[in-house]
């Protein structure tokens, strides 16, 4: 598998992220068509501010996303904007939200994911030669 960087004027990246959107209560409220409706709008969110969703799926009450970010954004940013949007087009599609005007829980799970493992990392960084 290769990887692909990020290349921007002043860096190179590969930050990839897992989230993991719980709804409201952990309530069972997606249908197979609400995923799609989500999933479209995290990648019409991803397109419009520069990062790409790789993978998603999701179950009845939560969803997965695997996603790639330039530096610029944090992921607390990211998350906002795809709750936000996404939350708001699910009741505009006519969809049921678990509690009032909120699909979403606050929280969210978030992980870094890709790379070397830190224990090779660890090896890696302890081998460097110092300086004579």
């Amino acid at each position: 598998m290769t990887t692909t960087f990020r290349r921007e004027r002043h860096s190179v990246t590969d930050l990839k992220v897992h989230l993991v959107c719980i709804t409201k209560y952990h309530r069972s409220v997606f249908t197979s068509e609400g995923i799609d409706l989500v999933e479209k709008s995290f990648r019409e969110v991803a397109e419009k501010m520069g990062f790409q969703v790789l993978e998603f799926n999701g179950e009845e009450n939560h969803v997965h996303a695997l996603i790639e970010y330039p530096p610029k954004l944090s992921i607390s940013q990211i998350v906002n904007a795809l709750k936000g949007v996404s939350s708001r087009r699910y009741g505009q599609a006519g969809y049921k939200k678990p509690h009032k005007e909120a699909l979403w829980s606050p929280s969210y799970f978030a992980i870094s994911v890709g790379g070397a493992p830190l224990e090779v990392l660890k090896e890696y960084i302890k081998n460097q030669e110092k300086p004579s």
